[in-house]
């Protein structure tokens, strides 16, 4: 959506009603199930990645986690995320989007809620790094050129430099990475008026809370389960963290803030802005 429209303003100003908010909703969400076809590693053959490889596109490596989202939403809400937006992003530019890694680095308890819920499944960091290293080193082995790590999960940050840092020795001359490693950090400030209408917590406490559960809403609203949503808050935060963690220093619901307030209209409005801004990015970066 461009410009100063509200999420619930069609061209014009006009209000757009409940039907036509759904509509544009599902025509994105076709649009992104066909991108997936098309672009996602998995999904095609090796000799249209031959061919990909030879005309020199370029392709992004998501990476996510397998990590509580509260009540409400499902553990691989992270490696949707990175996917889709990967996928979105590919699909307006000559890439294709690798398969992802399902898991990603510790969860921690001031940012992704900590490692205590059933279904939490983290990496060390020796291994995502390795794992990292190990994938990037096999697409420059095919002949990619242009490589675009992508992370919605904030625990990933440094090990996806370090792995890319190991596998580009030896191709500095040809290869060119790039390493987003926290999607969302461009949303501007109007969109984060919207989101959170004035009640911004700061993005280190935004696990399973308005954003996420906005995009999710946009993206994959038969994953959320809204009746299940709550808001929640640690009964005491620190500039610190403690192991073994202190039971006041996480929720009981596995969220760090407030997801009640999320809308897929508000999630419409903040993935295009994630969508065109990874896509100006990558164009900068890796023409």
């Amino acid at each position: 959506m461009q410009g100063d429209q509200s999420p619930q303003e069609a061209e014009g100003g006009r209000p757009v009603s409940d039907a036509e908010e759904e509509a544009l909703h599902e025509q994105r969400r076709a649009e992104i199930r066909a991108a997936y076809s098309r672009r996602l590693l998995a999904n095609i053959t090796w000799p249209v990645v031959d061919d990909a490889i030879k005309r020199g596109a370029g392709i992004i490596l998501p990476i996510g986690s397998c990590e509580q989202h509260g009540y409400h939403m499902p553990l691989v809400t992270d490696t949707v995320l990175a996917t889709e937006l990967g996928v979105c992003a590919a699909d307006r530019l000559d890439y294709l989007v690798a398969s992802p890694s399902l898991y990603g680095y510790r969860s921690r308890p001031s940012s992704g809620g900590g490692h205590t819920y059933p279904g939490t499944i983290s990496l060390s960091a020796t291994t995502l790094i390795g794992v990292v290293t190990d994938v990037v080193s096999e697409l420059i082995r095919f002949g990619f050129k242009r490589i675009v790590l992508l992370s919605m999960h904030i625990e990933n940050t440094n090990m996806l430099w370090e792995g890319a840092w190991q596998a580009l020795r030896g191709h500095e001359h040809d290869v060119r990475i790039m390493v987003v490693e926290q999607g969302f950090a461009a949303i501007s400030d109007r969109s984060i008026d919207i989101l959170f209408e004035g009640d911004f917590p700061g993005w280190s406490v935004e696990h399973a809370g308005v954003m996420e559960t906005s995009l999710m809403l946009y993206l994959h609203p038969e994953l959320v389960h809204m009746d299940k949503a709550v808001d929640d808050k640690a009964e005491r935060t620190a500039t610190y963290e403690v192991l073994p963690v202190p039971s006041d220093m996480i929720t009981k619901s596995g969220g760090l803030w407030k997801s009640s307030p999320g809308s897929a209209a508000k999630g419409r409005v903040v993935w295009e802005e994630l969508v065109d801004d990874l896509v100006r990015s990558i164009q900068l970066e890796m023409a």
